[in-house]
């Protein structure tokens, strides 16, 4: 009956199981050290235990280094921006936050106050900080670049708003990674699909454009980016994505409809990121400027 009772416990904890928990059940210290012993138990962290086997795949490992952390330990950090899919790969230790004080030479504890109940989700059954949260805490660590990719997945895939990020900014301005996050709260923008799409503002900044909005919507179609004053859109193209004949087919009906809205379209490719292209744009931009009377 006990053991049926630690199962049930254990299936919604990926497997795992805490002393404390065992203790609650009415276990002793000598009957959890024979259970180890036969192999029902499995010691993972100080304090918790793997039921039935050892741990099969990094999240039931993530799940035993939160529980070892206490009832208000989260997942946070790069441990966390993998749980979100924002990263691939499980780095260890595994990265865990904390309320109050606590040591676990096998986890890598951050201490934290301050977070509200947003700040903390339970996602894939185990409590991380929220997808805002963790870039505030991870941003400092990331380049530019691979911010900027983080940022956009995660608005792609709808687990941060703008408004979510200027949130965590605003209530931790004296974290190394508030000021990393402010260019991200502008709403007008889009999130980007690509690495390509990321560096064109920055692309623009440097040859001197001015700032267009990506991923914007214009005659009932997204577009790479645009320029809104001069009614010009740059569509940011690579082969791998236009180069079938369904693709073909999309963009120019994807052009004509956009025309049909007052646009005219510029098609840039990643190998023309270059001041050739630069003042091509620029003289395009002025050329509508003086169309509209800007």
């Amino acid at each position: 009956m006990i053991d049926a009772a630690i199962a049930a416990i254990a299936a919604t904890q990926l497997g795992n199981i805490t002393r404390k928990q065992l203790l609650q059940l009415g276990l002793s210290d000598t009957d959890i050290a024979y259970r180890v012993k036969i192999g029902r138990l499995h010691r993972l962290f100080r304090g918790v235990y793997a039921v039935g086997h050892p741990p099969t795949d990094p999240l039931q490992w993530a799940s035993a280094a939160v529980l070892a952390c206490g009832d208000r330990a989260m997942l946070s950090h790069k441990s966390a921006m993998t749980l979100w899919g924002l990263w691939k790969r499980w780095d260890r230790p595994f990265e865990v936050t904390v309320a109050g004080d606590r040591r676990l030479n096998s986890v890598r504890i951050h201490y934290v106050s301050g977070l509200l109940r947003r700040d903390v989700r339970v996602h894939q059954g185990i409590r991380v900080t929220s997808p805002a949260r963790t870039l505030l805490d991870q941003a400092p660590s990331m380049t530019r670049r691979s911010l900027t990719r983080a940022v956009n997945n995660a608005r792609l895939g709808k687990l941060v708003r703008p408004a979510d990020l200027a949130d965590v900014a605003e209530r931790f301005p004296t974290r190394p990674g508030a000021p990393l996050l402010k260019p991200f709260t502008d709403t007008q923008s889009g999130p980007t699909r690509s690495g390509w799409e990321d560096d064109f503002p920055t692309f623009c900044k440097r040859y001197r454009l001015p700032t267009p909005i990506m991923s914007a919507n214009v005659g009932g179609h997204e577009v790479d980016a645009l320029f809104p004053d001069e009614k010009v859109i740059v569509e940011l193209d690579s082969w791998a994505f236009h180069s079938s004949k369904q693709a073909f087919e999309d963009d120019r009906d994807k052009d004509a409809d956009t025309a049909a809205a007052g646009c005219v379209t510029v098609r840039v490719t990643w190998e023309r990121q270059n001041e050739r292209e630069a003042r091509r744009l620029a003289q395009i931009l002025s050329r509508r400027r003086g169309r509209f009377g800007l």
